[in-house]
């Protein structure tokens, strides 16, 4: 077994602690990657929430990061010690279901294996995600990481990014396209650039008045302040897509009456339940979209790098981890914080 350095959940306390950590072998299809920067997920948070340390499988949480490849397994052929790489939350799947087979591995039918909280498809082993030093992950599921993304900017664009990216991709957006984001986070204002990006009229939904400036210095070409009665009003029926990136439970109902005759409104930030009263009136359509899978998130990092999007990012040693999940849970960062990894060698 290969030794790292990661942060590991304590048990029920939540938090993480600093401890070495297991890698396998390098099998023939595998990379070794020295990661050096990831992004801190609210799907992090969630995992942290719902680990109490009762079971034996250990949580390391952290699945957007980017790294240089430090070794290969001897079947690989796409990449070379020393390649830029970035790796997302998903690092194997069956391949061979209808879905793998279309491309879509983040819906395989057997289920993906997650960069953390998974179970290996080979071993049985829990996965231990990028909140750590090295990962080992099979050839296919890294990519590798455009000239000129800065990485620790383009770490977030492998969860966050990916996850607006797909759905806006499959549901047409491009000029003409009138898109809502509901909610500028860090998932939101990456939709935001991509939505300008790809030519589409861009307008932020949001609580925070305070967040208007950003919106419009992001690129939105409107706010829409959804506690203000007379501005939701003003915005009925405005978007052909309205992406909703809010993480916290809410009422769907006001932002369906914000789409428009045959638009979609694509539930992306909430991971638990959620509950619609009808979808009669104005033949709207709800989706979601887990995640992307291996060629939506190619042609992401491509279009990103030719478009110069990154996250917004606030970069902390990876020391800091406990501080910035806290903050994270009051929503006290502009938009992604970002763990150096240097700090564990």
């Amino acid at each position: 077994m290969r030794t790292t350095t990661g942060w590991q959940a304590d048990g029920p306390t939540a938090t993480l602690r600093r401890t070495p950590l297991r890698r396998r072998e390098l099998r023939p299809d595998d990379l070794a990657v020295r990661i050096d920067y990831c992004g801190v997920c609210h799907s992090d948070l969630h995992a942290l929430r719902a680990h109490d340390g009762a079971t034996d499988r250990p949580l390391v949480p952290g699945h957007e990061f980017t790294g240089v490849v430090t070794g290969t397994g001897p079947a690989v052929t796409r990449f070379r010690t020393g390649d830029r790489v970035a790796v997302g939350n998903i690092v194997d799947a069956c391949d061979e279901c209808p879905m793998c087979r279309a491309g879509q591995e983040n819906f395989c039918h057997a289920f993906p294996t997650l960069t953390y909280g998974g179970t290996d498809r080979r071993d049985g082993s829990a996965t231990l995600g990028g909140y750590a030093r090295e990962y080992v992950v099979r050839d296919r599921f890294a990519h590798p990481l455009p000239a000129g993304l800065d990485p620790a900017a383009a770490a977030p664009l492998l969860c966050a990014g990916v996850t607006v990216w797909e759905p806006m991709r499959a549901l047409g957006v491009g000029p003409g396209s009138r898109v809502g984001v509901a909610g500028l986070g860090g998932l939101g204002h990456l939709a935001v650039k991509m939505a300008v990006a790809l030519g589409a009229t861009t307008t932020v939904v949001s609580r925070s008045p305070d967040k208007a400036g950003d919106a419009r210095r992001l690129g939105a070409h409107e706010f829409v302040l959804s506690t203000d009665p007379a501005q939701l009003a003003g915005a009925r029926e405005r978007f052909d897509v309205l992406l909703d990136t809010l993480s916290v439970p809410h009422d769907l109902g006001p932002y369906l009456r914000l789409v428009a005759l045959d638009g979609t409104l694509s539930q992306l930030g909430h991971l638990g339940p959620v509950t619609v009263e009808s979808l009669l009136s104005g033949r709207k359509k709800l989706s979601s979209a887990g995640s992307g899978g291996l060629p939506a998130t190619a042609a992401m990092l491509d279009f990103c790098a030719e478009k110069n999007i990154t996250a917004e990012i606030e970069l902390l040693p990876s020391a800091q981890v406990n501080q910035a999940l806290d903050r994270l849970s009051r929503n006290d960062v502009r938009y992604r914080f970002v763990l150096d990894m240097s700090d564990l060698d």
